[in-house]
């Protein structure tokens, strides 16, 4: 049977609106921010820092997630099957951006952390130049760890998880709604949750604390008026809050799903597994509002670049009621 062929009922066991309705609020709110980000962040070439960096790679990786959404929202909505290979790079796609985005914010946060508490550090300036090269890591190890996931044969034919799952081989190939057998295998969980969450998340909370610590001890932050210490406290905190709600849900489920993988709540799980999937896609949306247009220097910039825009429309329309108003002679 091809993978990409299936009965009405399979379809329409695919359906929920809830998914349709997330991903479709994800999709549009969050190209259209990823999109602005990139555009401001490409046209002030000249302000850019080390920071900015880390930024544009993670916009670009919202933008590559959110362009596969549309492929969610037709499977979620019931309206036919996708062949397998494009569920597989939509999935592809997830997984990188996922875990990408883990290791991006977690260099934000760091970056940031290093830049405040070692102003005149050589060592750290130097290092701050490299974060091209980190990017550059980041994308090879989230793609080339994301890969083997969806081309490993025995990913796709597990007979262990047929049983359990009560599936037969046409309905464990429809698309997202496999069960993640690679994921929950214990040595690639374990350094999931280590490699992939745990480092990271340590590495971010240390870093917060000590950027609040460093707010704390700054006079400039204390007697300045041009300092906001309260709204960059809460800034941080928020970016931390945002980082556990999108990514904390999947991982614990990944280690419910394989405690649980040979008893009856394994259906359940798997539910509750696509919907921390769908949870963790919201970080392409709110990244944005967290990390680019939270910042006063990004506003600046959106504000800077709209004046532009208007003063260019000006220019163009003041141009021709000039040619519109110039006397035809012969």
């Amino acid at each position: 049977m091809s993978s990409s062929t299936c009965s009405n009922s399979t379809v329409k066991s695919h359906q929920n609106w809830l998914f349709v309705t997330v991903y479709s609020m994800v999709f549009l709110v969050g190209l259209t921010l990823n999109v602005t980000a990139l555009v401001i962040f490409f046209r002030n070439t000249k302000s850019r820092s080390h920071t900015t960096m880390y930024m544009v790679n993670l916009a670009f990786a919202d933008v590559l997630l959110v362009c596969t959404l549309p492929v969610r929202i037709y499977y979620h909505a019931g309206l036919g099957c996708l062949h397998q290979r494009v569920c597989d790079f939509a999935g592809v796609i997830l997984l990188s951006n996922m875990y990408g985005s883990i290791f991006l914010l977690t260099c934000i946060s760091f970056d940031r952390c290093v830049a405040v508490c070692f102003p005149l550090s050589s060592l750290v300036r130097e290092g701050r130049k490299k974060a091209w090269c980190v990017c550059l890591g980041i994308w090879i190890l989230t793609l080339g760890a994301s890969l083997p996931i969806y081309l490993k044969p025995s990913n796709r034919n597990n007979s262990s998880i047929v049983h359990t799952m009560n599936m037969t081989m046409n309905t464990t190939r429809q698309c997202f709604g496999a069960f993640p057998t690679y994921a929950t295998q214990a040595g690639v969980l374990a350094s999931t949750i280590v490699f992939g969450f745990g480092i990271p998340l340590t590495v971010m909370i240390i870093s917060s604390w000590g950027l609040i610590q460093a707010l704390n001890k700054s006079t400039a932050a204390q007697t300045s008026e041009l300092v906001d210490s309260g709204r960059i406290k809460r800034m941080i905190i928020t970016n931390l809050a945002i980082f556990l709600l999108c990514f904390l849900p999947y991982h614990v489920i990944l280690v419910l799903l394989h405690m649980f993988n040979n008893s009856s709540m394994s259906d359940s799980m798997l539910t509750v597994y696509r919907y921390s999937l769908m949870v963790a896609c919201l970080n392409a949306m709110l990244d944005p509002l967290a990390y680019y247009f939270a910042t006063e220097t990004f506003r600046k910039k959106m504000v800077a670049e709209a004046v532009r825009k208007k003063c260019q429309i000006n220019t163009h329309s003041s141009d021709g009621n000039n040619r519109s108003r110039t006397p035809l002679t012969t």
